[in-house]
């Protein structure tokens, strides 16, 4: 069985997967031919500002006065330059954002495994093709472009990645360092004889990262004065900056400004998926060729921006990455069409690139070109646009060139997502394979189906075993000649042995058939009906979080169903008023969004008072209370009492914007790591390690918390010691006369096997709890299938300088425990049902693997970016949720079952 768990855990990473290598493939292409236009560019130098984190409305918008943030951005819009709204796309972060913008092509997402920090594969960007660059700001961003340049024309200036610190007093200093370095430099030059030349070259670039909006969203929102107050401190700062430049190149007119951002935030302070107010970006240029301002009297937009602006009579004009926008350019109409042109040969020449690639791999027989952009169709539009051009068309060649771009990009999608349909149907397979599997085994080990077929795994046929081997034998050879990647063969290899595995198992097959058709055919329906019920129920949850309200309610009445409420008044009241309770934080908003420290005081506040009265039972209970449970008992209250302080007094520190104080960060740590050990030094009897488990943990998820989630564990850790006792009721209901009371029952690490007994109807609702409480242990905390919906301000008792791994890793952690919690009270489930962990745990991987298959065939990537975003959370969340309760289990087995020993040597627990 052990090794059956290592094969599940290895099948549902290839599964996990699978979704970047059928979704998120590279889209780079390489080997194109160089594309200039021959006219000269009418700019020598550009200079680029980028305020990382900066909305679109919040810059544009006036405030509260009618009076606007940023007078010397309104006044560019008003009478030098042109703007609109820059579309960017998910994942909305720093990296893939400043990728968009510098290297011209949407992130591979490959880099997500490198935090958004480094190349993970190879690209040429404006930076790499200038002559020169000098670049200020933050040294993630800055050291990203100039290790991907060749030679050593890039220069990179940035401060200390310390000084990025959400609680710092003014982080309006990131930005300022920016300026006055840059400042410092154009007054230095004046004095060095060959930076000055260097500097008056041609094909200059400056770039100025611009990082303390986006620290000051993340630390007091984007609604804040502070954020605010450094859209001002900007605009001031590139005035300046401005001003300078002017001076020192003696206003030539040949410099191009830009001034944008790589994303956005969300109200409550974070980003990555692809709501609005994430993708929507300020997008402002003005200098050389660049249109001044155009008057008009209306303009159509699907949103009322324009009004709430009050910028309705300047021409909006909104671009998106990777196309030439053309109607931002002041040239001559000639300029504009070899522009135009050659950004449609450019891509048109990505598109061959990526057809001769894929064709070269595939046998010809098999290749199925794009249809719409053929050869001939390629040089027909590309000799009527030169035709064009040469007659003086220009208006008709920039359309032209606009359909060939669209063609052109059309196609390298077509050829880009080739093998996806292939590529999933195996996956597919492979889904369906093992979960057939994972039921037969348990038809076959666990279950009453197949009393008349023998438990022992027949040797299969000769037959069947060679036909395997030669259908494995062909797939690889077919991969083998089409020079596919090595992911390839896992995913089309993988379904043959484990179909294999299937199929030997024809007699279990047969047996279950023959014992389902002994039930009434209306029976059969209705059991089918509820499961596919039950099932659909959880695949809605991930859209809407008050289906798990429903479910709540629905479970309430679970005692009226089962004549529970006559046999256990007392217990029955507590499972319908816990369940409802429950039920409540689904309907809550998502959690960040309203911050509330008094909360999550309270919650520490009723956490203690349960303590009391549990330490007073105790107590009352035992003849002798031993002095090291005691202290225990009373350490763990303490840590309690820590995290309320540290988090009332953390917050208060960062709202006077003196940091976090050192202590507290330092008491944090400890509580974190004390959470994990002080359970196993409780006693093991059932009741006493849950509740030491729930102690602990309570007091790391309070210094986590910011509002209402800090309650939500507490109600979940009682509805799981309430369902503990519904089962035991459950099991005497269906006429088990041996009984033992809940407070009696001990978790040990010796298993009787010979009191396990066979899975039953009832184990798969058992199963179905289970996965009903582990999704609402995600969902019902506020969270949502988005990484928008993670608060940063969450782990401002532990750290505040900005490191993605560490506070990514406490985030993660924060999921995590209601997790655990759930599945230590499953263990106390399987000890009082007499169930075999394996067999249950197996029922919940497959249900897992259901709605992971749902979800699978759900993803998408057309829509908005929202739609397409949430829709490969969700697979990668179920997924997630699979291969990390594989792991969860063992954990929950060893904080139930270990004990240790403070003198001596561990002991053993029998029941």
């Amino acid at each position: 069985m052990l090794l059956f768990f290592i094969l599940g855990l290895l099948v549902h990473f290839v599964f996990f997967g699978s979704i970047f290598d059928i979704y998120f493939t590279s889209p780079l292409v390489h080997g194109m031919t160089p594309q200039l236009t021959p006219l000269p560019p009418p700019a020598k130098r550009l200079v680029l500002f980028v305020a990382d984190g900066l909305r679109a409305d919040t810059l544009y918008e006036l405030d509260e006065n009618g009076n606007t943030r940023a007078p010397f951005i309104r006044n560019i819009i008003m009478h030098e330059g042109s703007w609109g709204i820059s579309h960017t796309r998910v994942p909305t972060e720093s990296r893939p954002g400043h990728v968009a913008l510098i290297a011209g092509f949407y992130e591979d997402v490959s880099a997500v495994a490198k935090g958004w920090k480094e190349n993970p594969v190879g690209f040429d960007s404006l930076i790499n093709e200038s002559r020169y660059t000098w670049s200020w700001g933050s040294p993630d961003i800055l050291t990203m472009f100039a290790k991907g340049a060749s030679g050593d024309h890039v220069y990179a200036y940035s401060y200390d990645a310390d000084n990025e610190d959400f609680g710092a007093q003014d982080v309006t200093k990131l930005d300022t360092w920016v300026f006055d370095n840059m400042k410092e430099f154009f007054h230095a030059a004046r004095n060095n004889q060959s930076l000055f030349s260097k500097l008056n070259e041609e094909k200059i670039v400056f770039f100025l990262h611009l990082l303390g909006i986006d620290t000051n969203g993340h630390a007091h929102r984007p609604t804040s004065r502070e954020y605010k107050d450094n859209i001002k401190v900007v605009d001031e700062g590139m005035k300046e900056i401005v001003s300078m430049l002017e001076d020192f190149y003696g206003n030539d007119g040949k410099t191009a400004f830009i001034f944008t951002s790589d994303h956005g935030m969300t109200d409550w302070g974070f980003h990555g998926a692809g709501h609005p107010s994430e993708t929507l970006t300020p997008f402002v240029t003005w200098g050389a060729g660049i249109k001044y301002p155009q008057r008009v009297s209306a303009q159509k937009f699907d949103d009322a921006f324009l009004k709430e602006w009050k910028l309705e009579n300047w021409k909006r004009q909104d671009i998106h990455q990777g196309i030439l926008p053309v109607d931002y350019l002041n040239n001559t109409d000639l300029f504009k069409a070899e522009s135009m042109f050659t950004n449609a040969v450019q891509i048109l020449e990505q598109f061959k690139v990526k057809m001769t690639q894929k064709k070269e791999a595939i046998l010809p027989f098999f290749f199925t070109p794009f249809k719409l952009l053929s050869e001939s169709k390629q040089l027909n539009i590309l000799r009527k646009a030169r035709s064009y051009i040469k007659q003086r068309k220009y208006d008709e060649a920039v359309s032209l060139c606009k359909e060939l771009i669209q063609l052109a990009l059309k196609g390298l999608s077509y050829y880009h997502t080739y093998d996806r349909f292939f590529l999933g149907i195996n996956v597919v397979l492979g889904f369906v394979g093992w979960t057939s599997y994972a039921s037969l085994l348990i038809i076959r080990s666990h279950s009453s189906f197949t009393r008349g077929v023998s438990k022992e795994v027949k040797k299969p046929s000769h037959l069947l075993s060679c036909s395997f081997i030669a259908v494995g034998v062909l797939v690889a050879f077919f991969l083998l000649i089409q020079d596919c990647p090595w992911t390839y063969y896992i995913y089309c290899l993988l379904p043959v042995p484990i179909w294999y595995a299937v199929l030997r198992e024809f007699q279990v097959i047969q047996d279950f058939v023959i014992s389902l058709l002994t039930f009434p055919p209306s029976q059969l329906a209705g059991y089918l009906f509820i499961f596919t019920l039950g099932i659909e129920v959880l695949v809605l949850s991930f859209f809407y979080r008050y289906m798990l309200t429903a479910g709540l309610i629905a479970f309430a009445c679970w005692p009226f169903i089962t004549q529970l409420w006559i046999r256990a008044k007392s217990i029955s009241l507590s499972w319908i008023f816990f369940s409802l309770l429950l039920a409540v934080f689904p309907l809550m908003p998502v959690v960040g969004r309203k911050p509330d420290i008094f909360l999550v005081i309270g919650a520490g506040s009723l956490v203690l008072l349960l303590s009391l009265c549990v330490l007073t039972s105790l107590i009352k209970r035992k003849d002798r209370f031993i002095n090291e449970e005691l202290l225990l008992h009373l350490f763990q209250m303490l840590s309690i009492a820590l995290s309320m302080y540290v988090v009332y007094s953390t917050h208060h520190s960062l709202l006077k914007k003196q940091g976090l104080p050192f202590l507290n960060q330092i008491i944090s740590w400890i509580i974190l790591a004390s959470s994990f050990v002080l359970p196993l030094l409780s006693p093991t009897s059932l009741f006493e390690r849950l509740f030491s488990i729930l102690l602990s943990w309570m007091s790391a998820y309070l210094l986590l918390s910011t509002g209402y989630e800090a309650l939500f564990p507490l109600v979940l850790s009682c509805l799981m010691f309430v369902w503990i006792q519904m089962e035991q009721e459950t099991r005497q209901q269906s006429g088990v006369s041996y009984r033992q009371k809940v407070t009696s029952l001990q978790f040990t690490c010796n298993l009787d096997i010979t009191q396990f007994r066979h899975l039953y109807l009832d184990d798969i609702r058992r199963a179905f709890f289970l996965v009903f409480f582990l999704v609402t242990a995600f969902f019902g905390t506020g969270n949502i299938a988005s990484v928008n919906s993670f608060d940063l301000a969450s782990v401002y008792c532990f750290l505040t300088v900005f490191s993605p791994y560490m506070m990514g890793a406490l985030m993660m952690w924060k999921i995590l425990i209601p997790f655990v919690l759930v599945m230590c009270a499953f263990e106390a489930v399987q000890l009082t049902t007499q169930l075999s962990s394996k067999s249950l745990f197996l029922m919940v991987l497959i249900i897992s693997d259901i709605m992971a298959l749902h979800f699978f065939f759900l993803v998408k990537d057309y829509g908005s970016w929202l739609e397409i975003g949430t829709s490969i959370s969700h697979y990668v969340i179920v997924m997630s949720m699979t291969i990390v309760l594989m792991l969860l289990n063992g954990l929950a087995h060893l904080l139930t079952t270990k004990k240790l020993e403070l003198y001596g040597k561990s002991k053993s627990h029998l029941i």
